[in-house]
C-alpha cells in the first residue's frame, strides 16, 4: 500500500491521446455555440422573441439547441458572415472617402487609398507598409503605385 504510484503508469499514452481527443471537441463545440450566438444577434431578420427562443435554447439544453439551430438556420449563416464582412469594407471605404475629402487631399488621393485598403484586405502589404503609403497619399506626395517603396521617416 504505501508502493509509490507512477503517473505514466497509472495515465497510458492511449488515455492522454483520448484526453486530449476529448478536450478539443469539447473546445470546438464551445466555438460553435459561441459562433450561433453571434450569428442570432447578427440576424436582423430574426425578431425579437425568434431571437430570446434560440438563446433560450442554447442556454438550456445546449447540445440540442446547437443541433437544432445548425440544421435550421446553419446554410444562412455564412451568408450573413459575408455580408457583414462587406459592409465593413464598405463602411472603412467610405470613412477613407470622408477623411481625405475633409483633409484637403486630391480626388485621386481617394482612389488610392481604397486601393491601398483593398491591397491590405488582401493582405499584399502589411500594416506598416500601408501606414506609409497612407500617409504619403494624405500628404500629397505622388502616386502609391508600389507602397512597400515609400521613404522611411527616420529620427532627427
Amino acid at each position: 500500500m504505501d508502493t509509490p504510484t507512477h503517473l505514466a503508469y497509472d495515465f497510458p499514452l492511449l488515455g492522454a491521446l483520448w484526453t486530449m481527443f476529448v478536450f478539443f471537441l469539447w473546445v470546438m463545440w464551445f466555438a460553435l455555440l459561441l459562433r450561433i450566438v453571434l450569428d442570432v444577434f447578427r440576424d436582423d431578420g430574426l425578431s425579437g422573441w425568434a431571437k430570446a427562443g434560440w438563446l433560450v435554447l442554447c442556454t438550456f439544453v445546449p447540445f440540442l439547441g446547437v443541433f437544432a439551430y445548425v440544421m435550421v438556420r446553419g446554410k444562412d449563416m455564412g451568408r450573413r458572415e459575408r455580408a457583414q464582412a462587406r459592409a465593413r469594407q464598405e463602411e472603412y471605404g467610405e470613412y477613407l472617402r470622408a477623411a481625405v475629402a475633409a483633409s484637403g487631399g486630391r480626388a485621386g488621393g481617394v482612389d488610392e487609398l481604397v486601393k491601398l485598403a483593398e491591397i491590405r484586405a488582401n493582405g499584399d502589404i502589411t500594416d506598416e507598409e500601408f501606414r506609409r503609403a497612407k500617409e504619403l497619399v494624405l500628404s500629397g506626395h505622388g502616386p502609391t503605385a508600389s507602397p512597400g517603396s515609400a521613404p522611411r521617416t527616420t529620427g532627427s
